[in-house]
């Protein structure tokens, strides 16, 4: 295969929407099973595990990031597998992951929380580290400023800005970086140099894009080196851009006993995005979203329960494909619908169970509450999403239950 044609995403659709088999549901799961719901094939996350570590030569260049892989039963599939590195960008993933791992006896981890975070979420990271104090954690900085707000018990990643314009300081900026490597001193681990903005749909010409931008990384690299900063780890690259630089032949230049690690999370359950990003790259469709057909509001239109509540819809359409069905085609949903334009073969009937391939897997999870698990193309459990959506903390306020209210203000009477 052509590894560097530019993808047709009409043609990318077809294709996996056919070789997407949908699960098998006996009969009465699927009478008692609400819909929409997540579906999650671990036997498929363990394949997708494999791929990724055959990519990156195996466990020692792959530092996933586990905001795709919410679910504490998929992470503790990636520890098995031999993983130890990860990255995470909130509190409450990275409590999950360590509170998981550690319950399958995986202690031994490293985390690079890869987010600046400021505030009380400071205090909250270091209380982790130290319950979890075989475990490495560490946290990004882009000035000598933010140096002295990181907690002794956290470790420091600069935080390089390679041309998305998110967080960190231009590569360009060696001045401010080199300060905060001062600041950081014996904890500095290393440089965080994320390209997520590479989605170049010709592949040969978001290669080059990534190669062009790690030449001045390893230069800085090479600078810290020279003002006395320990050997480090450079962590780049999410899903669309790792295998270019994983490809980069420049790694040679980096001084003695730096490493250079990978970090697509995405990958473990894969999506529409990524196959048209990389067509044919050998990874499959691990997360669905079942959904059941509601509605034929006219010819040629069905309507199904999976809305944006279900399934992300941000990313552009379609938001989805149907496993199995190429002549569906998923439209702009709204809160609770999902309308499907047939365009071939007979439409769905009311109450048919579809599964759907979402175009953006990360933010799809985070909507689910519980997924159900499934080996062997059956369901196996249910489970829950537990690193979803965001830790609160405010400790002194009282916490109401699932279902409570507060009680009328004083001097007042319920109406």
């Amino acid at each position: 295969m052509d590894r560097t044609a530019t993808g047709d995403p009409a043609a990318t659709f077809e294709r996996l929407a056919r070789a997407t088999e949908p699960p098998r549901l006996a009969p009465d799961l699927a009478a008692t099973l609400l819909t929409p719901a997540l579906l999650i094939d671990l036997d498929r996350v363990r394949a997708n595990a494999a791929r990724a570590l055959e990519l990156c030569g195996g466990p020692g260049r792959w530092r996933p990031h586990v905001k795709t892989a919410k679910v504490p039963a998929v992470q503790v599939e990636l520890a098995r597998a031999g993983v130890r590195r990860f990255k995470c960008a909130t509190t409450r993933e990275l409590a999950v992951l360590l509170a998981a791992l550690a319950r399958d006896g995986v202690e031994d981890v490293d985390v690079l929380v890869a987010y600046p975070h400021a505030g009380p979420a400071l205090g909250r990271i270091a209380a982790l580290a130290r319950a979890h104090p075989r475990a490495a954690v560490s946290l990004l900085v882009e000035d000598g400023a933010s140096v002295g707000e990181v907690p002794a018990e956290v470790g420091i990643f600069l935080d390089v800005n390679g041309g998305m314009d998110r967080t960190g300081r231009p590569v360009a900026d060696r001045a401010a970086l080199l300060d905060a490597a001062r600041a950081a001193g014996a904890r500095l681990r290393g440089v965080h140099a994320y390209d997520g903005h590479r989605h170049e749909p010709d592949r040969g010409e978001r290669e080059r894009l990534v190669h062009a931008g790690l030449d001045p990384v390893v230069e800085l690299c090479a600078a810290l080196a020279a003002a006395g900063a320990p050997a480090g780890e450079v962590v780049t690259s999410g899903t669309p851009g790792f295998r270019a630089a994983l490809s980069w032949p420049g790694w040679t230049a980096l001084p003695e006993g730096w490493a250079h690690r990978v970090s697509p999370g995405t990958v473990v359950y894969h999506d529409l995005r990524s196959e048209e990003l990389d067509p044919g790259g050998g990874f499959a469709p691990a997360a669905l979203v079942l959904s059941r057909a509601v509605s034929r509001p006219r010819a040629g239109r069905v309507t199904l329960d999976a809305g944006s509540k279900a399934l992300a819809a941000e990313a552009g359409e379609p938001c989805a494909l149907v496993a199995g069905r190429p002549g569906l085609v998923p439209r702009t949903p709204s809160e609770e619908h999902l309308p499907v334009d047939v365009v071939a073969g007979e439409p769905p009937a009311r109450g048919e169970l579809l599964a759907l391939v979402p175009r953006h897997v990360c933010p799809t999870v985070n909507l689910a509450e519980e997924a159900v698990l499934l080996e062997g193309g059956a369901p196996v459990a249910v489970a829950g999403v537990g690193a979803r959506a965001h830790e609160l903390g405010a400790p002194a306020l009282p916490r109401l239950g699932e279902l409570d209210a507060l009680p009328p203000p004083s001097g007042g009477a319920a109406p």
